[in-house]
């Protein structure tokens, strides 16, 4: 089944460049999953699980003062195995750290300008990710199929 989407559909301009950047992942042979929660208090833009099961976070931002506001993208260092910046190509990116990856996107697509460092998930963390993962990913798909079910129908 194909899915399209409509501007009403993804309007945010992080949402849009969170499309994107799921595109070009997908490319890649990576799994996205957007706005995923990997611990109570931490939520990413997007989480992409590789065929080998490597897993990246990639945090979307729209402007100098998004990025600038962001004070808790450190935290997601500790659950991925590479982290990503995503921005247009309006954005300043002399003022994203250098440790960090980058792309550049829109609604349509993507690509890599600077690929981070790998930096392994230890195995019990990975393993609880990949799990936390697959049950948001089912949940997700079991909405899709059946959008009345949660309404008792």
């Amino acid at each position: 089944m194909s899915q399209s989407f409509s501007q009403s559909q993804v309007s945010a301009p992080g949402q849009v460049l969170a499309r994107g950047v799921s595109r070009l992942l997908r490319t890649l042979g990576y799994a996205p999953l957007t706005e995923f929660v990997p611990v109570k208090g931490l939520r990413v833009d997007v989480i992409a699980l590789g065929p080998k099961g490597e897993i990246w976070v990639v945090e979307c931002k729209s402007s100098r003062s998004d990025f600038t506001s962001d004070q808790k993208w450190h935290g997601y260092l500790d659950w991925c195995d590479r982290f990503f910046w995503a921005v247009s190509p309006e954005f300043p990116v002399e003022i994203l750290p250098q440790q960090t990856g980058l792309m550049l996107g829109d609604g349509y697509g993507a690509e890599i300008l600077r690929m981070p460092e790998a930096s392994p998930v230890a195995a019990p963390r990975r393993k609880a990710l990949i799990s936390g993962f697959a049950r948001q990913a089912a949940l997700r798909l079991a909405r899709v199929q059946d959008p009345n079910a949660d309404a008792g129908g």
